[in-house]
């Protein structure tokens, strides 16, 4: 999914001299944290509170497969007390970037490096073997609360005691919300738990609250569907008569549109799917510009279309 051709030579040099040397937490200042995703850049800002600043280089729906580091990215990275990515190749074209810098400074932490494996989703073999779209199952999600927790506490010991009660917390309003996902979804029949959407991030989801999920395109997007692709996908729909299939916020709606036209099947909505959303609330009550609200909103989307 990534090769060191991806990230042009003299910005990959420039960004590892940059943040090399790293930075010190002044004892009167926040921690400053840059994220990559803006569904990382949430998980740190839940836990950190007011103890910490916390930058998304990615905005709402930018899609982190395809993303290039910037110049103000790596202004951004100069200033980090705490570099937050995601991992399991979900930075595609970052990727190479992101693994230098977490051999040459401390604080540059995937948040998802102390999940067990048996806990992913396998999809390949070798580099990208395993889904990277792991906060579609909550309980997954709040695996990772750990890992965010412990590398606060590094970059500001004097916070350790905010950071794991905020991160204690969290794990139980996550808790709630896995609870809640399974109430809600227990109202669409079996026959109708069918999730087809643009390209194949809800594994997860659909391994934990038994729905098939079928993507237009496999786990990454970069590059566009293949018409074979679509005229399958278009003769499934109709073989089955699928109900309603899904458009994805960070992912170009033409394809999937266009299948939904040429199989007479309604798009059912839009799903949030690798970025949150912008702020604000949306149509259903949800903010889509945190975790939880990007949750409900898309489980409220799936009960509406599929019920």
């Amino acid at each position: 999914m990534t090769s060191l051709g991806s990230v042009p030579s003299v910005l990959l040099g420039v960004l590892l001299m940059v943040v090399a040397g790293g930075s010190s937490l002044r004892a009167d200042a926040v921690v400053r944290v840059v994220a990559t995703t803006s569904l990382v850049a949430d998980l740190v800002r839940e836990i950190g509170g007011t103890r910490v600043s916390v930058k998304s280089l990615m905005g709402p729906g930018v899609d982190p497969h395809s993303y290039q580091p910037t110049p103000s990215d790596l202004r951004a990275l100069q200033d980090a007390d705490v570099v937050a990515f995601h991992g399991l190749h979900l930075e595609g074209r970052m990727e190479n970037v992101l693994q230098r810098l977490r051999s040459r400074r401390a604080q540059v932490v995937a948040i998802t490096s102390d999940l067990p494996v048996t806990r992913l989703r396998r999809v390949g073999e070798g580099e990208g073997a395993y889904d990277p779209h792991v906060w579609f199952e909550v309980g997954l999600w709040r695996e990772c609360i750990s890992t965010v927790v412990a590398a606060l506490v590094r970059a500001d010991p004097a916070g350790t005691e905010t950071y794991q009660a905020r991160g204690e917390a969290l794990r139980a309003r996550l808790v709630a919300l896995d609870e809640w996902v399974r109430r809600e979804l227990a109202v669409i029949p079996k026959e109708r738990r069918v999730l087809v959407t643009s390209h194949d991030a809800f594994g997860y989801f659909g391994r934990a609250y038994d729905f098939e999920v079928i993507g237009l395109q496999g786990i990454s997007t970069v590059g566009e569907a293949a018409l074979s692709a679509m005229t399958e996908l278009t003769q499934l729909l109709a073989r089955r008569r699928i109900p309603a299939i899904f458009v994805e916020s960070s992912v170009s709606p033409k394809a999937i549109q266009r299948v939904a036209a040429d199989a007479g099947v309604r798009v059912g909505g839009e799903l949030y799917s690798d970025s949150l959303g912008a702020p604000g609330l949306a149509a259903d009550g949800t903010d889509p510009s945190t975790y939880e609200g990007m949750v409900r909103h898309n489980v409220r989307t799936l009960v509406s279309a599929l019920r």
